[in-house]
């Protein structure tokens, strides 16, 4: 299973004038069609984290400001579980969710950047694709060493559709927290940029059979 995640952060001063989910900072939110209006509010609330919002700091104000971004980045990326065995890998350090389509190139150009402490790899043996969680240099004496995942490499295409079903699914959940937080035209130009910023709905390319 391939999911989009968000890594929740920290609230130094409160997630967001909004209610959001109940999620422990570092845990990991699944992006869907099934998010509820809180995890929605949640997932917007950590795009507010990085940046700098106008006093006094409303729904409006955070709102106004993440439209004026030239650039909407978040912690996070995709997870991949294989839930027979009980293994997840997640995204490392400092990878971001707006960087998810890289994992298209992997049959053509090899593992892209997926983060560091740990530093998850991705490599292509055979038939087969391997996704490490630890792909660095100590692999073999780290506390992630035996921590991956094999799937064929003739999966790999269909999961990356399913990231974009679900992220498309996301789009519509986040335009129904919108609607419900009462943004008005704000709302559906906040939907419009996290689609551009996070390249959703714009046709995926995927190496041919």
């Amino acid at each position: 299973m391939l999911q989009a995640v968000v890594q929740v952060p920290m609230f130094s001063e409160g997630p967001a004038p909004w209610p959001v989910a109940a999620v422990a900072p570092g845990s990991w939110l699944v992006l869907s069609a099934g998010c509820t209006a809180e995890q929605a509010g949640l997932f917007v609330a950590s795009l507010a984290t990085r940046i700098d919002v106008a006093s006094p700091g409303g729904r409006d104000e955070v709102v106004d400001a993440l439209l004026a971004e030239e650039l909407l980045i978040v912690a996070g990326g995709l997870q991949l579980s294989d839930t027979s065995a009980g293994t997840v890998i997640v995204p490392g350090c400092c990878c971001g969710l707006e960087d998810w389509r890289e994992w298209t190139r992997v049959l053509i150009d090899g593992s892209p950047w997926l983060g560091h402490d740990p530093g998850p790899e991705i490599e292509v043996i055979g038939e087969d694709v391997r996704v490490w969680q630890d792909g660095g240099p100590n692999r073999e004496r780290g506390r992630w060493a035996e921590q991956r995942v094999d799937l064929p490499c003739r999966a790999f295409p269909q999961l990356l559709l399913g990231v974009q079903r679900d992220l498309f699914g996301f789009l519509n959940a986040l335009a129904g927290w919108a609607k419900q937080t009462g943004l008005g035209p704000r709302g559906a130009a906040l939907v419009e940029r996290v689609d551009q910023h996070f390249a959703i709905t714009a046709p995926l390319e995927l190496p041919a059979d």
